[in-house]
């Protein structure tokens, strides 16, 4: 049985629409997929220690291999899922291909994650407030 019922039994348009409202999505406005694929990129560890090697500048498919137990080859298929996703560049620098972090995918994404930092924020007081006065409850029944 699958863990979320709503791709077992489909998911309702109604509840699609009120969904997209909701969270004020226009039903016009299509999914990106350059988006989709920066958040696959930093879904995987090792790709996200990649990414944070890289901050300190660029490095050798050999450098950034080392304090992985993975095989020069398993970290070039990371390679070239974070630079499908835009986060990466690899350079050409003779017998060597370097690879730096490109940022412009990842403000994109932190863009977009902002736009729930409100939502989230009030989710999180409105959370507060019902632990205080459960809190509250309690001490007075006491």
């Amino acid at each position: 049985a699958p863990l979320i019922p709503a791709i077992q039994t489909g998911i309702d348009r109604k509840d699609h629409l009120y969904n997209r409202y909701v969270m004020n999505i226009s039903p016009t406005q299509l999914p990106d997929p350059a988006l989709d694929a920066v958040f696959a990129a930093l879904a995987d560890p090792t790709r996200r220690a990649i990414l944070a090697r890289l901050a300190d500048g660029p490095a050798t498919v050999t450098e950034i291999a080392q304090p992985f137990a993975v095989s020069q080859p398993a970290i070039s298929r990371h390679l070239k899922v974070l630079q499908r996703a835009g986060l990466i560049d690899r350079d050409v620098d003779a017998q060597r291909r370097p690879a730096r972090l490109n940022g412009h995918a990842m403000r994109a994404a932190v863009a977009w994650l902002e736009e729930f930092k409100d939502f989230w924020g009030g989710s999180l007081d409105q959370l507060a407030t019902v632990l205080d006065d459960m809190k509250r409850n309690e001490t007075e029944g006491e």
